[in-house]
């Protein structure tokens, strides 16, 4: 009967994990990998560069913007106007700038390759007809400059040269209701945070007292390449000492469902996705406002809104902030901000994922190259829970030991399924087994396994990471499909090696749940397959010691499928 249910438990686990992974799909955007349903028209991203991503419709107040607050410029296109382009090259960065408000409306990350073409940098911010992501800023509390005003660039350097730490690209604004706006971009030797230092001055006669405006633009599709068989966040998110970090998925932008802390003195904005982020930083103590909201078609903005403060005529008053736009990597993003290393989101694990990545950062420290670290990692998480493996394993070889007398029970009493269930418990009892004694310490365990799941999924040093002969990138599935292939063997083998189940249907189960899971490791990243396969070729040796410990030689149990 223990049998029975423990069966029936696994494929209620193994159907309930299915339609886990269905739903996860569609959650995401996703078609469901299993019981697909119609496709859902969406919309394409507009086409218009710059132009196009508005900050908001006319006349409309800020999300998080207080009642009676300045409005941000209107969503109708401006018209057609000559303005410049320049782009500046860091080592690390490689950024392109409209003279339309001076924003940042293409970066390339210099040190990371495309997944798509490896001879190419990594595009984050962009503004082509298909994909629109961009940086803004501007004032508002009247006819200010925004960023959709015209700015004339200052003439100055465009590359850092050796030698050089920083470089600088200035925008200065015309005259607009009496205030003029400078804004001046330092990009710093090695660094992915860039200073944005802006510079308010009074040309008028009278009082002013803008606020300015810190936001973040993009569309709401997909990265490109992202893979169908598992998924990641993609989306804004911000951070404030009172709620901490929330994410918003852009759907619950267009339904209206944002629930954010709307007011803080610290904290920033951000937009997700696999492997980067970027996100406005104000220094702490500085009061903001935050927003979300949806800006046109398929297009979404996060920001910030902070007061400039009184400005008296003649007088002049500047507002420093910073925009991060890079990687995920956390001892870098901690070192900027509070908070900011949560964009690398583990979810409800990261209570156990910030300190199995921290200890996988420090394997490869002295190892050198991840598979072997996330090798060593799996080595060491096997020898933490080795007592707790040993007592399952120790049970489940007792299960072998007198799984003959219960077979011959089981046949002998198969018309009597009441005294057959007697039978079994006084065997259990007299034998000393407890048939759920492999379960619970295996049970305890998962989560620990999951959260490390998370961080090789996350972790941005994975990317295009190799680890020998022809994995070359660890982040990416294997070109030929050896691991995965292993991987399966690895659990078929762990299957020959448990007890087999009295029932011939259960038996079957048992086999053919293994082959449904293992599908999806043809597509994972090949560094998450590399850590199961290592993790089940630990658990078959230590099984089998135990099993001849035991005095219970290995057995494979093969499945009849007749």
């Amino acid at each position: 009967m223990n049998d029975i249910r423990r069966t029936i438990l696994w494929v209620i686990f193994g159907f309930s994990m299915v339609l886990l992974w269905d739903k996860w799909q569609v959650h995401n955007g996703h078609k469901a990998t299993f019981f697909p349903s119609p496709t859902a028209v969406t919309a394409s991203a507009p086409e218009g560069g710059a132009s196009a991503a508005q900050p908001a419709a006319r006349a409309s107040t800020p999300a998080a913007a207080p009642a009676g607050a300045a409005q941000v410029p209107g969503g109708e296109a401006p018209a057609p106007v000559a303005r410049e382009r320049v782009t500046v090259t860091s080592d690390v960065l490689r950024l392109e700038f409209d003279g339309q408000g001076g924003s940042l409306v293409h970066g390339e990350l210099l040190k990371y390759p495309a997944m798509e073409d490896k001879a190419k940098p990594f595009v984050l911010f962009d503004d082509s007809a298909s994909r629109v992501y961009q940086a803004q800023t501007g004032l508002i509390g009247g006819a200010f400059p925004t960023h959709k005003t015209t700015m004339a660039l200052v003439p100055g350097p465009r590359e850092l040269k050796d030698g050089e730490d920083t470089l600088q690209v200035r925008f200065e604004s015309p005259d607009l209701g009496g205030v003029k706006l400078a804004k001046t971009w330092t990009l710093k030797r090695g660094a992915y945070d860039i200073a944005v230092k802006h510079e308010v001055v009074n040309t008028g006669t009278a009082t002013v007292s803008p606020q300015l405006y810190l936001q973040l633009v993009r569309d709401g599709n997909k990265p490109a390449g992202e893979s169908s068989f598992y998924s990641t966040f993609t989306g804004p998110a911000v951070y404030t000492e009172a709620k901490k970090y929330q994410k918003v998925e852009f759907k619950d932008i267009e339904n209206g469902k944002v629930d954010i802390e709307k007011s803080a003195s610290n904290g920033y904005a951000a937009m997700v996705q696999h492997y980067f982020a970027s996100a406005w930083l104000l220094a702490d103590g500085v009061q903001r406002d935050l927003f979300m909201r949806k800006v046109d078609t398929n297009l979404y903005a996060v920001g910030m809104i902070t007061s400039v403060g009184e400005i008296a005529p003649g007088q002049a008053k500047a507002v420093d902030a910073r925009l991060f736009a890079g990687p995920q990597v956390e001892k870098t993003l901690e070192s900027l901000t509070p908070g900011l290393e949560l964009v690398k989101d583990y979810g409800m694990f990261t209570i156990l994922s910030k300190p199995l990545y921290w200890l996988l950062d420090k394997i490869h420290g002295v190892l050198g190259n991840w598979g072997w670290s996330i090798i060593g990692l799996v080595l060491l998480l096997k020898i933490a829970f080795y007592w707790l493996n040993a007592k399952a394993y120790a049970s489940m070889a007792k299960m072998k030991a007198i799984n003959p007398k219960i077979m011959e029970m089981r046949e002998r009493l198969k018309d009597k399924p009441q005294q057959m269930q007697q039978e079994m418990m006084r065997i259990y009892r007299e034998e000393k087994v407890n048939p759920m004694g492999g379960c619970f310490p295996i049970m305890i365990q998962i989560p620990v396994f999951i959260a490390l799941y998370w961080v090789l999924l996350s972790s941005v040093e994975i990317r295009n990471a190799p680890w020998l002969g022809w994995i070359h990138d660890l982040s990416s599935p294997d070109p030929f499909f050896i691991l995965p292939l292993l991987m399966t063997a690895s659990s078929l083998l762990q299957t020959a090696l448990n007890p087999a189940p009295p029932d011939p249907m259960q038996a079957k189960m048992m086999w053919i749940m293994p082959l449904m899971f293992s599908v999806m490791f043809f597509f994972f990243p090949a560094g998450l397959v590399l850590y199961w396969l290592t993790n089940n070729i630990l658990s078959i040796a230590q099984q089998w010691i135990i099993n001849k410990r035991m005095g219970v030689p290995p057995q494979f149990n093969l499945p009849k499928f007749r």
